[in-house]
């Protein structure tokens, strides 16, 4: 006997299959015969995908600047998976990890390469913070749980350091089995020339979209040609949207150009999804979908595109054996204005709707499918 069975499920290709789950897991696809302690019946009224992974949230609760509920950002708004980006380093990490094991969401951490996380707004700006030991030591303690590295490279955060804490982020990948390494960018030094030339295949450059001037584009509307090696060799682009780091404008030029995101991610933590611009994952997807996006595209970077980017094997896919996470949402023919991190503003007329999610096997419902008595029984 299955655990759950979703019966008539929507993938985003408008085909229609059930999904049992047993154990925690993903145990058959298509028709299904089999009798379940809980059955679902979505009859194609909604879609469902593998669980929603949002790979740059800030939610350690202890963080004096950027903090929020685990939870309140992931499975009450439909994400399954979370990923804190850099909240927390060597000194914190220990008891991020305890908090996070009652949450409902799944979630994991990119560990600052500062020991002291994300204490202050400078945290690479002392280039002792860096203590490559005690990152190896942490990733040892936490090898479930560290899923990758995070420096974030603005003038606001290494002050005097320029390029260096980056040549320091790359010496730790390469000690600790080159980990991911996702990496902030902003307004310069450093410039953004020199960050793109020192990574590799794998690394994220996150808020790719921003619109400071020291972004990925040129003053001419071209790509930087230092971005452009980088996507050639394999460097992935994560969207980061948060409350100063997404351009409609930057985006839909570079989105006309082919340049597309590897991921679409939040930067979300308690006042930009309190009072926008950020509001919620889904939010920054209907984003996408307003520039151009096709819904199967969006859903691949928030599922297949943000496991594959931090190697969240179990997680990302619809496929017998992986994670039994899912998303239960809606697409809805509805006027809605968009606001970026400018302050410009988008017409969209469809809206993504999270109304439920599964994680593990056990149903959510999501508060707007509260609000709405969408399940009810």
């Amino acid at each position: 006997m299955f655990d759950l069975i979703l019966r008539q499920a929507r993938l985003v290709d408008d085909t229609l299959i059930d999904i049992a789950l047993k154990d925690g897991k993903i145990a058959q696809l298509g028709t299904v015969t089999g009798s379940a302690r809980e059955e679902r019946a979505l009859n194609g009224e909604f879609y469902v995908s593998a669980g929603w992974i949002d790979s740059h949230v800030h939610c350690y609760t202890k963080s004096p600047i950027y903090y929020d509920e685990p939870d309140s950002v992931g499975i009450a708004t439909g994400v399954t998976t979370v990923v804190d980006a850099g909240s927390t380093g060597a000194n914190d990490v220990d008891e991020f990890y305890e908090m996070t094991r009652s949450a409902a969401t799944d979630v994991y951490a990119l560990l600052n390469i500062s020991r002291v996380g994300l204490i202050a707004q400078n945290e690479l700006s002392n280039m002792a913070n860096i203590d490559k030991v005690a990152v190896r030591d942490a990733v040892k303690r936490l090898p479930g749980f560290i899923v990758g590295i995070k420096a974030r490279m603005s003038s606001s955060v290494v002050g005097e350091n320029g390029i260096k804490p980056l040549g320091l982020a790359k010496e730790i990948q390469r000690e600790n089995d080159d980990l991911p390494l996702m990496v902030h960018i902003g307004n310069n030094p450093p410039d953004l020339d020199e960050v793109a030339d020192l990574l590799t295949r794998g690394d994220i450059i996150t808020h790719c979209y921003n619109g400071k001037p020291n972004r990925i584009l040129t003053p001419a509307g071209e790509l930087r040609a230092s971005v452009s090696r980088a996507i050639q060799r394999g460097v992935r682009l994560d969207v980061g949207h948060g409350t100063a780091s997404f351009s409609f404008e930057v985006a839909k030029i570079a989105i006309a150009k082919g340049i597309l995101p590897h991921s679409i991610s939040s930067d979300i933590y308690c006042r930009n999804r309190i009072n926008g611009p950020v509001h919620s994952l889904g939010a920054v997807m209907s984003k996408f979908l307003s520039i151009g996006l096709s819904l199967p595209q969006v859903i691949e970077c928030v599922t297949a595109g943000a496991a594959d980017g931090l190697r969240l094997k179990q997680k990302g896919r619809l496929a017998v054996g992986l994670d039994a996470d899912l998303t239960i949402f809606d697409v809805r023919r509805q006027p809605t204005v968009f606001t970026d991190a400018e302050q410009q503003t988008l017409q969209g007329e469809q809206l993504l709707v999270a109304l439920a999610a599964v994680r593990a096997g056990k149903w959510f419902t999501t508060e707007q499918g509260k609000a709405e008595h969408v399940f009810d029984l």
